[in-house]
């Protein structure tokens, strides 16, 4: 059988993350952060997508791990409907035993799955690049964008670890990413509204992509 590149992205990233939900449960460390707090603050950033609480919206969580962001919003006080996909499907089943109870909540380990909805976000997904080449990573970041972007109604936020990071801190298996190059081609590719947030105390940005009135 052909085995493409993406292919090939995509296997690994399932093995990773299936071993750390396996190893790690439904904690931050089962979908990779170094704390919960850090993973709130990610979250805070990307729902920056959508300001007012206060309006019931839908949302799509590309990468959703274990659904945690599903608490996030929860404890925000919304009216929501969550559609969480994720490539590994230990990560859906550990999800399902969180939420299969709650009606506002769908899960699946298939991308062709997602609806178009309001908003799709995603966190920490293109962070871990293993061995792959910079430049095949980037092709599947891209690609991944564009799903994103196909099932959105209203916008998509994403982020990134830095390329600004400093140097003796960085890792080998880690995708740095440019955050101007990201910013320039979300201008030219999606929307004319795009914020670059880099001034959340880590080591990331993150990009927020609006559809245009």
């Amino acid at each position: 059988m052909y085995v493409t590149e993406q292919d090939d992205i995509l296997r690994q990233v399932d093995n990773y993350y299936t071993g750390k939900v396996k190893t790690h449960g439904t904690t931050h460390w089962g979908v990779d952060w170094n704390s919960t707090e850090s993973q709130y603050v990610r979250f805070a950033q990307l729902l920056k997508l959508h300001s007012d609480f206060s309006q019931k919206f839908s949302i799509n969580d590309y990468g959703c791990g274990y659904g945690a962001l599903v608490d996030y919003l929860l404890q925000q006080g919304g009216t929501f409907t969550y559609s969480g996909y994720d490539i590994s499907t230990s990560m859906i089943d550990a999800a399902r035993e969180r939420y299969d109870q709650l009606g506002f909540v769908s899960l699946t380990s298939k991308d062709t799955d997602l609806l178009a909805v309001d908003y799709t976000v995603s966190s920490g997904i293109f962070n871990v690049r293993f061995e792959i080449p910079d430049e095949a990573w980037e092709r599947y970041l891209l690609d991944t964008l564009h799903k994103m972007w196909r099932i959105s109604e209203k916008g998509i936020a994403f982020n990134c670890l830095t390329s600004y990071s400093d140097p003796e801190y960085m890792k080998t298996n880690l995708y740095y990413a440019n955050p101007c190059f990201l910013f320039d081609y979300c201008k030219k590719h999606f929307s004319r509204q795009v914020a670059l947030l880099h001034d959340y105390g880590l080591y990331e940005f993150t990009i927020l992509v609006r559809r245009q009135a």
